[in-house]
């Protein structure tokens, strides 16, 4: 088990509660997550795997949609960012703001996009200025490998979180 879950007090029955929780509502509320068939298969508290089958996500020529997989990764950013803040009590809405996408490798079999913070991050950052301006912003990465380990689509992108009634704004 993660040593950090350990120390805070974040026992494995309820991350993974809480790891279910944000899955269903990214699969109720996301109709397009639905029919990409998506399931957060890992989280640990500093990253996320996000899983996903080809066949509901191929393209013309047989290989993973570029579509699905900037959507794929942009996901799990966002459930990882969503999965923190459910863990510390904080309830705010969670958007893209801008995202870069790199493709690099077609993928031909079912995926698995990897998220975490960039490097220069840190959730105390983020939530220091989410309690006390009502939103923050933050940075993840996501990475897409082959079974070799190559990367085949990265994705680094900017998220914005706010409180409820903190809607304006949002680009500033």
């Amino acid at each position: 088990m993660n040593a950090r879950l350990i120390e805070q007090g974040i026992a494995p029955t309820k991350r993974d509660a809480l790891r279910q929780g944000v899955e269903d509502q990214l699969l109720l509320d996301i109709p397009m997550a639905r029919a990409m068939q998506l399931g957060i298969s890992a989280w640990d508290g500093e990253s996320l795997c996000m899983s996903a089958p080809l066949i509901p996500n191929v393209n013309d020529k047989g290989c993973a949609f570029g579509g699905s997989l900037a959507s794929v990764m942009t996901l799990a950013c966002w459930s990882l960012i969503k999965l923190a803040a459910e863990q510390a009590g904080e309830a705010c809405d969670i958007y893209v703001q801008d995202s870069t996408v790199r493709y690099l490798s077609p993928v031909w079999n079912d995926f698995d996009a990897q998220s975490r913070l960039a490097a220069d991050q840190s959730w105390q950052a983020f939530f220091s200025a989410l309690h006390s301006r009502g939103k923050a912003r933050l940075r993840a990465e996501c990475e897409i490998h082959l079974a070799d380990g190559t990367v085949a689509a990265s994705l680094s992108a900017r998220f914005v979180a706010l409180r409820p009634g903190s809607l304006s704004g949002v680009a500033g």
